[in-house]
């Protein structure tokens, strides 16, 4: 291990990574920042400096451009690739890794550009050519997608014989104080919100209506909120990794001021995806209106409240019935005094680094393309108690039926 680590993307994400890699300078010794827009990645670089003994690079790179990430990669020669850019770019960025022979992590599945598909099969296409490469691919080191996989990992490990419901419950109880904004990428929250919901059952997928089904549940540091089940990635492969499984749900949690502002601007046809024509050029509504939002990278510093994401997980120990809910509790505003990002960034950057690490280090070290729950969940869950995410748990918890 050189140390080393290629980080890809400048957002609110990325940021938070890049912030805890620097506080981790033992095993990140040399960071390089690389982005579409250098001069984002020349400020992160300017903040951190003099924080930190890891020695910050930046660079310019089309994370599209399969041939301009392998000269980037190559040029650097880095032990993993943490990519913290947009889902789309999920498959050019693992070519370019298997071409070099590099580690891959990332925290969200790829979705094709132009129809919003949570699915895994593209980059489980690539088992093989991983294996064969000799190098790792590690899916999902977010949150959820993520951290959410891990408390499963570890619950089946340590609780249970047998595991046969999941709910993942995603709580953001904070207040930005703007009428409708989005707490990460506009364009990849909105499209996720509108698409169809769906859980996992009996060996299916069952489809619903976007935000057809509403429970309320009341979180703890944070109060009772409404929530919707949607469709989240981490479903299809904990149903596939998780055995005997039963059902898995995925609820968030939503304001009524946004389902009223997302419910408009999806009637008048800004949410879409499709190409429209306007004066003579072609545009993306849905990017457009990305465009004149906030962005979540600047919600930061105005943000109050807490997120609450965890697990209910219930099954059998020795032939009795278990409940069980793992989750972390984080608070926008102690984010930001850390990392200058609020808590949805920071409960995804430091999983990712986490991630990073375990690759970098050889914790985790098999050659393929793994999901998070594949990997043995106790040193992951040793390193969100030191780094900042601490869990607790509840073996009497209130459920979310």
């Amino acid at each position: 291990m050189n140390g080393k680590c290629l980080i890809i993307g400048c957002g609110g994400v990325a940021s938070a990574a890049v912030h805890k890699c620097c506080q981790n300078s033992g095993v990140f010794k040399e960071i390089m920042i690389a982005a579409r827009t250098k001069s984002k990645c020349d400020g992160l670089k300017a903040k951190l400096e003099g924080t930190t003994s890891a020695v910050i690079r930046t660079a310019r790179v089309d994370a599209d451009d399969i041939g301009e990430l392998i000269t980037l990669i190559g040029g650097f020669e880095p032990d993993v690739v943490l990519h913290l850019a947009l889902p789309y770019q999920d498959l050019s960025i693992m070519e370019a890794c298997l071409a070099t022979k590099t580690h891959y992590v990332d925290t969200a599945n790829y979705e094709p550009p132009d129809d919003a598909k949570f699915e895994y099969k593209w980059q489980w296409a690539y088992r093989e050519k991983f294996e064969k490469a000799g190098i790792t691919a590690l899916l999902g080191s977010g949150f959820d997608p993520g951290v959410t996989g891990v408390f499963c990992a570890y619950a089946a490990k340590h609780y249970f014989d047998e595991i046969e419901y999941i709910d993942i419950l995603d709580c953001n109880g904070g207040d930005h104080g703007y009428p409708f904004a989005t707490n990460f990428n506009p364009e990849i929250n909105i499209r996720e919100v509108t698409a169809k919901g769906g859980y996992w059952e009996n060996g299916e997928h069952i489809e619903t209506e976007p935000m057809e089904i509403k429970r309320e549940y009341d979180f703890e540091e944070v109060g009772v909120k409404d929530m919707y089940l949607i469709h989240h990635e981490e479903l299809e492969s904990l149903a596939l990794n998780i055995k005997g499984v039963k059902r898995i749900r995925f609820f968030m949690t939503f304001g009524q001021s946004y389902l009223t502002h997302l419910k408009c601007l999806e009637n008048v046809g800004m949410t879409s995806i499709k190409p429209i024509v306007y004066e003579g050029r072609e545009i993306v509504p849905l990017q457009f209106l990305k465009a004149v939002l906030p962005d979540p990278a600047s919600l930061g510093p105005r943000t109050k409240g807490k997120t609450n994401i965890g697990c209910i997980i219930r099954g059998k120990k020795d032939g009795k019935s278990l409940n069980y809910r793992v989750y972390n509790v984080c608070d926008h505003q102690e984010c930001y005094k850390e990392v200058g990002s609020q808590a949805v960034s920071y409960t995804t950057g430091v999983p990712a680094m986490i991630g990073a690490m375990m690759i970098m280090t050889g914790v985790w070290n098999k050659a393929g393309v793994y999901n998070i729950e594949e990997f043995d969940p106790d040193p992951f869950m040793d390193a969100l108690n030191k780094w900042g995410l601490p869990w607790k748990e509840d073996f009497n918890p209130k459920l979310a039926d």
